[in-house]
């Protein structure tokens, strides 16, 4: 029956592609993060909290850090002080390879959205990372990305 029990209902988990692994053949949500107004504390907070569950820090930028398992960050931090009560976040929509990142970006700027960052590589993240940004009507960062770009031969 509508609605489901709650001892029917899958928790979501913070695990890399695979947030409610029971209900979705294919992973949604690749990363997501959220802007903090005390960087320090939160840094803290998440350090120990999530260090308990068995995360840890993956990637630190100083004004950004990276929590997950085994070189790969799901959850981020960012410094968001100066953005006032009402900060945006961050989330990650996993594609299926850089044409889909593409169409992605195309079609958000088509829907009025304002482009943050075109489609293209980002080493600095890692080297087949292949991601694009845009602001959504709400004045969130929604980013789609594909890990498995290979530059072409030659």
């Amino acid at each position: 029956g509508w609605p489901p029990s709650p001892s029917t209902m899958v928790p979501l988990r913070m695990t890399r592609s695979n947030v409610i692994p029971r209900i979705y053949d294919e992973p949604v949500i690749d990363h997501f993060g959220i802007n903090c107004g005390d960087l320090a504390k939160s840094t803290e907070f998440y350090d120990t909290v999530l260090g308990v569950l068995g995360y840890t820090r993956q990637m630190d930028y100083e004004v950004a850090i990276g929590y997950g398992k085994d070189g790969f960050p799901y959850f981020w931090i960012a410094d968001g002080k100066d953005m006032g009560p009402n900060r945006e976040i961050h989330v990650a929509f996993q594609a299926a390879d850089t044409d889909a990142v593409q169409a992605f970006y195309d079609t958000a700027l088509k829907l009025g959205a304002e482009s943050l960052h075109a489609p293209r590589l980002w080493p600095e993240y890692h080297p087949g990372y292949f991601g694009a940004f845009v602001r959504d009507p709400d004045g969130n960062n929604v980013e789609a990305v594909c890990h498995t770009f290979e530059p072409p031969p030659g």
